[in-house]
C-alpha cells in the first residue's frame, strides 16, 4: 500500500481566529499554510477580506494569497490546480501542508480528491438570466439544485447565474462517495466527480458561541473601516475594477461600493455587511458540520487549543 501524504485542515466560520491558530500550529509542527479563501486569492483585496498581514504570519510561509487579479474570476478549479502543486512542493521540502480557511467548497475540492469537468459559458442563457432579479434567480436555482441553493450567496447574481448554467448543462449530478461526505450538488462553478482522495487528512474546526461570534464580526468590521477599508475599495475602482465586479465580490466590497456611489448611507452599509456576514457564517456552519470526523474546539479556551495540537502531533506520528 502506498502511504498517503498527511495534511492538516484548520477550518471554521469567519472571525473564529483560524489564521492565528494556523500560524501557531505551523510554528509548532514545521508547517506551511495554504489559504482556502475564495477572495483572499485576489491582489489588492486585503482589508475587506481580512487577509493575514506579514507581521501576523510570524515568518510562516503562506500560499495562495494574492495570486489573481480581481478583474478576473478565479474558480475552484484554478484553486485546486495551484494547491495540488503547492502541496507536492511543501511535502518535498519536508514540511507539513496546513490548509486554512472558511471556503468549504475549496477545502472539499482538495481533500476529497475532486476533479472538475469544464462547463463552457452559455451566452444566450446568461443574457436571458441577466434580466432577472436575484430573487428570481434564486428560485430558479432552488428548483434545479437544492443543495447548491443552501450555501450560495443569494445576493450574488454572477454566482447564481453560473450555478443555474451548470445545473442546466449537467442535469442530475453524480454523487461523491467516500468515507466522509456525499453530495448531489453542482456546488458553485463545477460538478464534482467521484475519485479516491489522495491525502490522509485531519480536520480541526474552530467554533465559538453565537453571541461571541456576532460581537467579533461587528468589531472586526469597524476595525477594518478604521484601518482604511473604504479607501481600499476606492483604490481598486480607480485601478479599473468596475462597480459591477465589486458587487460580485460580495459583502464588504458590494456594500462598500454602494456607499461610495452614495446609494446607501454609512450606517446602512455597516448594518448590511454585519447582517450578510452573519448569514454567511451560518451557511459556513451548516457546510462544515456535515463532516462528523472534524475535531471541534473553542479557540477562546487555551486548554482546547492544546488538546487540538496534541491530536495533530498524534496524527502526524
Amino acid at each position: 500500500m502506498k502511504i498517503k501524504p498527511k495534511i492538516i485542515v484548520i477550518l471554521g466560520q469567519t472571525s473564529t481566529g483560524k489564521s492565528d491558530f494556523a500560524v501557531e500550529v505551523a510554528k509548532e509542527i514545521g508547517g506551511e499554510i495554504i489559504s482556502a479563501d475564495s477572495r483572499q486569492v485576489y491582489k489588492g483585496m486585503d482589508l475587506g477580506t481580512g487577509k493575514i498581514t506579514k507581521k501576523e504570519r510570524k515568518g510562516v510561509l503562506h500560499h495562495l494569497l494574492d495570486v489573481a487579479s480581481p478583474k478576473k474570476v478565479f474558480t475552484v478549479s484554478d484553486f485546486k490546480k495551484l494547491v495540488d502543486k503547492k502541496i507536492k512542493k511543501i511535502i518535498k521540502n519536508k514540511k507539513i501542508p496546513i490548509i486554512c480557511g472558511g471556503t468549504g467548497f475549496y477545502i472539499d475540492a482538495v481533500v476529497n480528491g475532486v476533479t472538475f469537468p469544464e462547463v463552457p459559458p452559455n451566452k444566450e442563457l446568461r443574457e436571458e438570466l441577466s434580466k432577472k432579479s436575484t430573487g428570481e434567480l434564486f428560485k430558479i436555482l432552488k428548483k434545479l439544485d437544492k443543495e447548491r441553493a443552501k450555501n450560495i450567496d443569494i445576493n450574488n447574481p454572477v454566482r447564481l447565474i453560473r450555478a443555474i448554467e451548470i445545473a442546466k448543462a449537467l442535469g442530475k449530478i453524480p454523487k461523491i462517495i467516500n468515507n466522509k461526505t456525499s453530495t448531489n450538488s453542482a456546488m458553485a462553478e463545477f460538478v464534482e466527480v467521484s475519485k479516491l482522495p489522495k491525502f490522509e487528512v485531519l480536520k480541526i474546526g474552530l467554533t465559538v458561541p453565537d453571541e461571541i461570534l456576532k460581537e467579533r464580526i461587528q468589531a472586526r468590521l469597524l476595525a477594518r473601516i478604521k484601518k482604511g477599508m473604504l479607501k481600499e475599495i476606492e483604490n481598486l475602482h480607480k485601478a479599473g475594477l468596475s462597480w459591477k465586479r465589486m458587487e460580485a465580490l460580495g459583502l464588504e466590497y458590494r456594500y462598500g461600493a454602494q456607499y461610495l456611489q452614495k446609494k446607501i448611507s454609512r450606517d446602512d452599509m455597516i448594518e448590511k455587511i454585519n447582517t450578510e456576514t452573519w448569514h454567511y457564517a451560518k451557511r459556513q456552519k451548516t457546510w462544515f458540520k456535515r463532516d462528523l470526523n472534524t475535531i471541534w474546539i473553542n479557540p477562546t479556551k487555551k486548554s482546547e487549543e492544546a488538546k487540538a495540537l496534541k491530536e495533530i502531533k498524534k496524527f502526524l506520528k
